[in-house]
């Protein structure tokens, strides 16, 4: 039997591209929606953390991956490093829930405890990344992350066809999905077609960046959706946003938006995600899309792409409390 090159082997799923009838009902055009939120560590994030792990561990010798994150990029780089047989440790603060660094151990990561915030961890975690043989995944920062995110376009563009969408739709935290989304619509020339990438308030670093002509660094994280929890937006999606190539139109809704989009998403297709996902999803469910075109900075729209992005850090209990929260 032929020996398996590992360089050539990928850690994520080919996920499925389907219509949405309850979702193309309500939006008056046909939804399609990319099911990310069906990859193994549950999100769009083991594409490119995967592809940096791969060539980390293949191409650089890389004998132990470190990470500073209680969600879908820590996730990602410990189902990585298991698949490629490789130590892995996940540096979480304090605050991180329970259930996620057992989680994190079902994958074979040695799990961390460190600080009580999130820059606590991560300090830590660029001092173990020091070490010998050790790197340091960046969660979304990084070209090769970017370069391992195009996939899911490269299969969108497969899936549809002969059907080319009108418009992507996607959510924005630190903009490593944007920036993967952007490359893989321009290699395929799709660079005409908008891009509405939404936020939650308190986590819209981009929109604000925008709104100020410059890079922005928000103060806190105030929403609810933590994994768009980047206080500065990478230079590489303020940089896309000017060229509009494809064009970028940015949409902020509440969280209520983003949580109702997450309920109402689990009564339509029986999936749970993450608000930061509900974040995208609600360019339907509050329609952002129809308010767009108002404003006249959409134009006509017959097939939508939604990008679902997924995420880990969501459970029923979750779910009730936002529910609760924000009655609804």
């Amino acid at each position: 039997m032929a020996e398996v090159d590992e360089r050539n082997v990928n850690y994520y799923l080919t996920t499925p591209t389907v219509e949405s009838v309850p979702l193309s009902k309500l939006a008056g055009f046909t939804v399609f929606l990319k099911l990310e939120n069906l990859q193994p560590p549950g999100s769009f994030k083991i594409r490119g953390i995967s592809h940096f792990c791969k060539k980390a561990v293949n191409e650089r010798g890389c004998k132990r991956l470190i990470c500073a994150s209680g969600g879908n990029a820590g996730m990602a780089a410990a189902y990585a490093a298991q698949q490629l047989k490789t130590p892995c440790t996940i540096v979480l603060p304090e605050s991180t829930p329970e259930f996620i660094a057992h989680k994190l151990r079902d994958y074979g990561a040695e799990v961390v405890v460190k600080g009580k915030v999130f820059d606590h961890a991560n300090q830590y975690a660029l001092e173990l990344a020091k070490q010998p043989g050790c790197e340091y995944v960046r969660p979304f920062d990084l070209p090769d992350v970017w370069e391992g995110h195009e996939s899911v376009i490269y299969e969108c563009e497969s899936q549809l066809k002969p059907v080319r969408p009108d418009v992507v739709i996607t959510c924005v935290g630190g903009g490593g999905l944007l920036n993967g989304i952007l490359q893989g619509m321009r290699s395929i020339g799709w660079d005409d077609i908008p891009v509405v990438a939404m936020e939650t308030i308190g986590a819209d670093c981009f929109n604000k960046s925008i709104e100020a002509g410059e890079l922005i660094t928000l103060p806190d994280i105030t929403s609810v959706a933590k994994s768009l929890g980047a206080l500065t937006v990478s230079s590489r999606t303020f940089d896309n946003y000017k060229i509009q190539k494809p064009p970028i139109l940015s949409a902020v809704v509440p969280d209520r938006g983003g949580v109702n989009a997450c309920l109402n998403f689990a009564d339509d297709h029986r999936y749970l995600v993450e608000p930061a996902c509900g974040a995208t999803l609600a360019a339907i469910y509050s329609n952002v899309i129809q308010r767009l075109q108002e404003e006249g900075k959409l134009g006509s729209v017959s097939n939508a792409l939604v990008i679902v992005c997924g995420g880990s850090s969501v459970t029923l209990e979750l779910l009730q409390k936002w529910k609760n929260d924000f009655n609804l």
